[in-house]
């Protein structure tokens, strides 16, 4: 057979537009079938005419199969074409997540196939069977107009290895697998060659890797781009061979288009090298019998001893010696640096221009490393002309703080403000009497964000936060104050990945190396207010949000940090609102922030 091209659209859509997708998807198409030679097929990803977090939007958004072939066909100028789709789907009075399979650029479009995702994700920060039903049709190959055989595996129906073998036995030898799957993981060693990826990213190419090899077939595998409520969605789409080997691989975190020529004789080849298919396809009736659970009570059967010499006296010689080998241990929190500055940089990226439509960020610079790493990355996402940096002093503030926070502002060339909350802060603690220490800071916090607000509004700039995750697991900031901004780059890092990650990408060391201090008390630091150092704060934090029991910390240590755990979830939520309806905000009517 002549070598088939495909071609995959690492797709970043508008969350919840429909019609603005299918027609960029439709441009994308167009695009494609101008190149020489023209692609057979253009793959895009899962729910790419939508965005995958639409949570209780999906009534609004699911369309019929053929309505979404009919827009594809009018938004697509060229020759024919294959194109496979994911999108919310609309099915029977039922709504699916699934991916459309059709032939563009004839009188009417060709619908070859609709797959429907059998494998709903409900951990971690999926919620997919809440919104949408699970495929009956299970998997299936079908005919392509390029002449072979594929079949498509939405997202987790590919983590499922008997989804894919029944593909594979249905005689597929292209398996499509549109994706929408967020990165997660900082703590991997390169996933190849050089390039250290996201943990999900090293885990998904392991998958698809071995689907190939197992089965002797191509995969395609294609990836959302873009961030839907702090959750990137990373690209790294590849095309894998029938040997386990990727031809093909995208960027991280951007857009792209990417190509590669699949020679279907060579399935012939590896089938032979590799006969795994050929060797299920005859074994298949023996282990399906263990499913029938006729067997089940039964007794194994076998012949008695009959051959060979009894040797009731055999010497004992001695053992073979066992080596323990021991792995040295990785630092659960050792993070790829330059990974994880590109991450957040396209995360601002997305957040503040795509998202929310501003050009323009605005961080409150108050001497320390959280808000200096903020300063920094927005400046590399923003442009620095795009960010202002804005000096906020109280009277009792300290003169090394300012002269920090003018220290970022001059490295990084940002333009700024310097607005004294003195006079607003003292002027309503003299209308009702002094305040402690505690309720001070907290009003200093509290009016930070009032000016950070009231700036955004004059300078069309979005306030952006710098709590770290640290910060944000014990408690340790102010309701309402320090944690308000809409946009936290930081908020899923440790206080010590903060440090690494400043280092990283330049923060004065000046910076970097003092005591961490919100300077809202005189002579105040955070890990004495804190009763424990970050560097084991952070460690036991780790275990504990994953149910493990801390070890190699005091028992004092472990105890602090567990009850400003467990006794400050209520400020990492919003309000609680007595449910009378059946339609409360975020009980019932569920979107998300960026629908």
């Amino acid at each position: 057979m002549p070598a088939v091209r495909i071609a995959l659209s690492q797709f970043r859509p508008s969350k919840g537009e429909y019609a603005e997708n299918v027609a960029r998807i439709g441009g994308v198409v167009t695009q494609a079938a101008q190149l020489d030679p023209k692609p057979d097929l253009v793959v895009f990803p899962e729910t790419a005419t939508s965005g995958y977090f639409v949570e209780g939007g999906v009534k609004e958004l699911a369309v019929t199969a053929g309505t979404l072939a009919r827009d594809l066909a009018a938004a697509y100028q060229g020759p024919p074409i294959d194109v496979t789709v994911g999108f919310y789907e609309r099915f029977q009075n039922h709504i699916y997540n699934s991916a459309l399979y059709v032939t563009l650029g004839g009188k009417t479009p060709d619908v070859r196939h609709v797959h429907r995702k059998v494998f709903l994700p409900t951990y971690g920060v999926f919620d997919e069977e809440r919104f949408v039903d699970r495929g009956q049709d299970g998997v299936r190959s079908f005919e392509t107009s390029w002449g072979g055989k594929a079949a498509i595996l939405i997202c987790e129906d590919a983590w499922h290895s008997l989804a894919a073998t029944v593909a594979a036995l249905e005689g597929a030898q292209l398996l499509i697998v549109p994706s929408a799957s967020p990165a997660r993981g900082l703590d991997e060693d390169p996933g190849c060659e050089d390039e250290t990826l996201p943990v999900s990213v090293v885990r998904w190419e392991r998958i698809v890797r071995g689907i190939a090899e197992e089965h002797g077939v191509f995969v395609a595998l294609a990836n959302l781009v873009g961030f839907e409520g702090g959750k990137g969605f990373p690209g790294a789409s590849a095309v894998i061979d029938p040997t386990g080997r990727v031809i093909a691989r995208g960027p991280l975190f951007e857009e792209a288009l990417l190509t590669a020529d699949l020679d279907l004789d060579s399935l012939t080849t590896a089938r032979s090298d590799s006969p795994l298919l050929a060797d299920l396809q005859s074994a298949l009736p023996v282990l399906t019998k263990s499913l029938s659970g006729q067997k089940q009570t039964q007794k194994v059967k076998f012949d008695p001893a009959s051959n060979g010499s009894p040797t009731p006296h055999a010497v004992s010689r001695s053992s073979t010696p066992l080596h323990a080998v021991e792995f040295a241990g990785r630092d659960p929190l050792a993070i790829d640096p330059e990974l994880t500055r590109r991450w957040l940089v396209s995360f601002l990226k997305d957040e503040v221009v795509r998202r929310r439509g501003f050009e323009k960020g605005l961080v409150g610079l108050s001497g320390g490393v959280d808000s200096a790493l903020t300063a920094f990355l927005a400046a590399a996402a923003l442009g620095k002309d795009n960010v202002i940096g804005v000096r906020m002093p109280h009277r009792t503030s300290s003169p090394e703080s300012l002269e920090h926070a003018q220290l970022v502002i001059d490295k990084l060339g940002i333009p700024s403000l310097t607005i004294d909350i003195s006079d607003a802060v003292d002027g309503y603690l003299k209308q009702i009497g002094d305040a402690d220490p505690h309720r001070l800071g907290n009003i200093m916090a509290r009016q930070r964000m009032i000016v950070l607000f009231d700036l955004s509004a004059k300078h069309k700039a979005l306030p952006l936060g710098t709590s770290n995750k640290s910060e944000r697991l014990l408690g340790y900031f102010t309701w309402h104050g320090d944690d308000a901004p809409p946009v936290n780059p930081l908020g899923d890092l440790f206080k010590t990945q903060v440090w690494e990650l400043a280092r990283h990408v330049g923060v004065p060391e000046e910076i970097v190396g003092k005591p961490a201090t919100a300077d809202l008390i005189k002579g105040q630091t955070d890990e004495g207010d804190l009763g424990v150092s970050y560097l084991n704060a952070d460690r036991i934090l780790y275990h504990l949000i994953r149910g493990e029991e801390p070890r190699g910390f005091t028992k004092e240590e472990v105890e602090i940090v567990r009850k400003r755990l467990d006794s400050t979830h209520w400020k990492r939520r919003l309000p609680t609102v007595a449910v009378l309806s059946q339609t409360a905000i975020g009980e019932f009517y569920l979107r998300p922030v960026d629908y």
